[in-house]
């Protein structure tokens, strides 16, 4: 009897957490419905009289371009990203989980101190280097740091994983006659598909979000993302901000890094949990 009550107990609690954590994107979905007076005048959760016109005004944007220019902005950015720090801290983390070389350690620790360096103190010099070698302004400050394997924390992620795999099976790919790069593409890569759905959300979710990095390296409207078209949308040009349109696009904005999780979430748990587990 005592463990059912638990079990109740338990649900409850869950359930209550679980309102709590989706309230916000049910109250940002009503929302694109009202009007301005309605949004700041009542604490009800349905509009009174529903305003449909939020996404079609609002993919409008306040300017010369369309949300569909920032759509395609943020794709072309965050796409190849994401490609690239797949395949470069895949070959990195190989390298430190599989092979011995002089200096390993060092390299290996030095790499993880990095992790302790927040972004608000290498933003300056890599502004510095970006601006000196012409790619602010583009979109080359977020992928080549991704093509040069330049984050650590899914290095070492991948690396607990590698360590999970048993070497045994490196060893019959090579009496099989393969070299340690067709080990690598044809027998561990396709094993570490939990380890890189994990790497591909985490990276995507990262810079979709992002609004800082984008704020500093980009600076033509054009060339704009929907973390900056949002916040130009709410900037204005001295007009009333219509919440609406504006929370309409951000709803919006929430669909594919959600769908992507969901897709994938199933991979995303095991590498998580895998990868925290030394083998």
């Amino acid at each position: 009897m005592k463990k059912k009550e638990y079990k109740i107990g338990a649900y409850f609690i869950l359930i209550c957490v679980g309102v709590l954590m989706i309230y916000p994107l049910v109250w940002l979905f009503f929302a694109t419905f009202k009007s301005n007076q309605e949004l700041f005048g009542s604490l009800s959760l349905f509009p009174k009289e529903f305003l449909t016109d939020g996404i079609s005004k609002g993919w409008k944007g306040s300017g010369q371009f369309t949300y569909t220019r920032f759509y395609l902005n943020t794709f072309i950015m965050v796409i190849p990203t994401v490609l690239f720090t797949v395949v470069s801290t895949g070959i990195v983390s190989y390298g430190f989980a599989r092979f011995r070389f002089p200096g390993k350690k060092i390299l290996f620790l030095l790499m993880l101190s990095t992790l302790m360096l927040p972004d608000s103190v290498i933003i300056i010099p890599r502004y510095v280097l970006f601006n000196k070698l012409g790619w602010v302004d583009t979109y080359l400050p977020f992928w080549m740091p991704g093509l040069l394997a330049c984050y650590p924390f899914f290095i070492f992620m991948q690396v607990q994983f590698l360590r999970g795999i048993p070497k045994e099976l490196d060893e019959s790919a090579c009496v099989d006659g393969c070299n340690p790069f067709t080990t690598y593409v044809k027998i561990l890569f396709p094993l570490m598909k939990p380890a890189i759905f994990s790497v591909t959300i985490f990276q995507f979710l990262w810079r979709w979000n992002d609004y800082f990095n984008n704020l500093i390296y980009i600076s033509s409207v054009k060339n704009y993302t929907l973390s900056l078209a949002l916040k130009m949308s709410i900037d204005g040009t001295g007009a009333v901000t219509q919440w609406n349109q504006v929370l309409s696009m951000s709803f919006l904005s929430m669909i594919p890094p959600t769908l992507l999780y969901f897709f994938a979430q199933k991979y995303f748990v095991e590498g998580i949990t895998a990868g925290g587990v030394k083998g």
